[in-house]
């Protein structure tokens, strides 16, 4: 009875937040992902990401792990093994490393600059809690066959091979970060390696959604407005997959002067919607007082008000 309680609430609750605006930032996402994904997770069968474990909340989005939950051993950082953090499934380090903006200044210089980037980083579908020591050895590496290490955590079975960069989940999530590395190069159209391809498609195979990814994937369509195509079965990874880039988006020009407008409102050319990243409202090249008003730091482009909407952006309320 009190679980069938807990989750007529949290139907509720999530019905409240239903298509609510995706978050413009990673410190953002972090609250969204603790307060609408992840709340009732800390002491759930699955536990974080890569070891199982539960953890009690700490803070805004922190988490302090139980190690006797999951019998997790430190290997060598303490403080970040006491602690959960949120983990990019797909590193920023891996979509960055595909901008032009990490060429000209690294991470920084994407936060600042680049609408695609900041989009990827804040992106729920990518994030999970993870014990912080994890995290951190898994670093950048790829996701692979582990041979030949021994246990380095405990009774945790994810392993990280420091010399080949390597990282090995534990089989129960192997489906999971399959699906969830498919979705991000599929939206962003990423260029992945044939070798990396194949292990994942491999997993994806060997572990079928399972009822809690299914969950997760309708809690962060709630909030995102899209859902994961490749947790839902609308699309399949192969070996010729073409990625579609539905996430890309490009930052607008700024108009130097309103007399510019009326030109954009002739011609129904890619960029002639403009959203506001902050707010998640957009704006069109007629009827909208605001068009010209969005600074340039906060601007993105669209091609129709279908992919605003698609993006997560509503229309302006002082639009005729």
């Amino acid at each position: 009875m009190k679980t069938l309680f807990f989750a007529v609430l949290l139907s509720l609750s999530l019905g409240n937040f239903a298509f609510a605006a995706p978050p413009a930032t990673f410190a953002d996402a972090k609250v969204v992902a603790k307060e609408k994904i992840y709340m009732d997770q800390a002491n759930s069968a699955q536990g974080e990401l890569y070891c199982g474990c539960q953890w009690n909340w700490v803070g805004k989005s922190g988490g302090q792990v139980d190690a006797k939950s999951c019998g997790y051993k430190t290997r060598k950082q303490e403080n970040r093994a006491e602690r959960t953090e949120w983990e990019h499934i797909v590193p920023a380090w891996t979509f960055g490393h595909q901008r032009q903006c990490w060429a000209n200044g690294g991470r920084e210089h994407c936060i600042d600059d680049d609408p695609v980037f900041r989009s990827m980083e804040a992106n729920l579908f990518n994030l999970y809690p993870a014990v912080g020591e994890v995290n951190g050895d898994r670093s950048n590496y790829n996701y692979g066959m582990v041979s030949g290490v021994a246990p380095q955590y405990g009774q945790c079975t994810t392993k990280v091979d420091f010399e080949q960069r390597v990282a090995e989940p534990r089989d129960e999530v192997k489906g999971l970060v399959a699906r969830t590395t498919f979705y991000m190069f599929d939206r962003y159209k990423l260029s992945m390696s044939r070798q990396q391809q194949q292990v994942l498609m491999a997993w994806n195979k060997q572990h079928p959604v399972s009822a809690w990814e299914k969950e997760r994937n309708n809690r962060i369509t709630a909030i995102m407005g899209h859902t994961n195509p490749f947790v839902t079965g609308a699309r399949t990874w192969t070996l010729d997959y073409k990625p579609v880039g539905d996430g890309l988006v490009s930052p607008i020009p700024a108009r130097a002067q309103a007399a510019t407008a009326p030109a954009a409102a002739t011609t129904a050319s890619a960029g002639s919607i403009i959203g506001n990243r902050t707010s998640q409202i957009y704006h069109l090249p007629s009827g909208c007082p605001s068009y010209d008003k969005v600074s340039a730091k906060n601007q993105v482009a669209f091609e129709s008000e279908s992919q605003a909407v698609a993006a997560g952006y509503r229309k302006a309320g002082n639009c005729k």
